[in-house]
């Protein structure tokens, strides 16, 4: 098996401190839609020229990178060589070309990943856990009962969900056989470690303008540490290259609650703590 590409997990600290809102509601760089020829030798991202840049002119005014740029670009300074690569580009959708290969872990081998969806310039992106059982059948992100859930209360808190990329922290479904069902297993530490690189790399691509961390996986995948979601959630934390991290439950904690009145208050919670991002990103609202 391929050896596997790591990233430091040395993040940002927070301090303590949340990042300053509306900052992430800069206008975010639109990416070119023209299509590269599969047999060009270019790399599918333009290598950053060695030629400084020209000093500006006198009362010229140069343009401040935005803070999602700023952090694109820290974030792939912190990005290894192996972890920059289009492996795979020919089995890949278009979408994905100028992603690496999502290499499995043991228990995966031979089973396709369930890849990101949504704009590649998207200004929300909301990360998971990991597909469950419809997900891995279907080949797509939160299409199971906790996406539909996720779907009902992104229309409830005004955000077009069209308009999010959405994801998952580990790219394969992980569970148990018991008879014909197969039964949701919790990713370890070893698991996340191990697609993290790819998860670091989707969020090179696509540059948004807040990460919505659900559940903890998601959260420990991002941060690089464990941390409490239910004492820190609606909390914005500082992320994979300084960008703003929210905090809140996985819906699938919704679904598992059995008290009927917890359920409600605890879905109310999550709209609210999804709500949250349009003060960081007003940008994905129904149309």
């Amino acid at each position: 098996m391929p050896e596997q590409p790591r990233l430091p997990l040395d993040l940002p600290s927070t301090g303590g401190r949340r990042p300053r809102p509306g900052a992430a509601a800069a206008p975010k760089r639109r990416k070119a839609a023209a299509a590269q020829s599969p047999h060009a030798a270019s790399p599918a991202e333009p290598e950053l020229s060695e030629q400084p840049p020209a000093a500006p002119q006198d009362g010229q005014v140069v343009a401040e990178p935005s803070p999602a740029e700023a952090a694109r670009g820290r974030l792939e300074e912190e990005t290894p060589a192996e972890a920059r690569g289009d492996a795979g580009r020919a089995r890949r959708p278009a979408d994905h070309a100028a992603l690496p290969e999502v290499i499995p872990a043991a228990w995966a081998e031979g089973r396709a990943p369930v890849l990101g969806e949504g704009p590649l310039d998207a200004a929300l992106m909301l990360v998971g856990e990991q597909p469950g059982d419809e997900e891995d059948r279907g080949g797509r992100p939160f299409i199971g009962p906790a996406g539909r859930l996720l779907d009902r209360a992104l229309v409830e808190a005004g955000i077009d969900r069209a308009a999010c990329y959405v994801t998952n922290a580990v790219k394969h479904f992980k569970y148990v056989q018991r008879g014909p069902r197969r039964l949701h297993q919790t990713p370890d530490a070893g698991d996340i470690a191990h697609y993290r690189p790819f998860l670091m790399r989707e969020i090179v691509h696509v540059a948004p303008g807040l990460l919505v961390a659900m559940g903890a996986t998601a959260a420990q995948a991002l941060l690089g540490r464990k941390v409490g979601i239910m004492k820190l959630r609606g909390q914005v934390l500082s992320g994979p290259g300084g960008m703003p991290i929210l905090l809140t439950v996985h819906p699938s904690f919704l679904l598992r609650l059995p008290d009927p009145e917890a359920k409600r208050a605890e879905y109310a919670h999550f709209v609210q703590d999804l709500g949250a991002a349009l003060r960081w990103v007003p940008e994905p609202r129904p149309g």
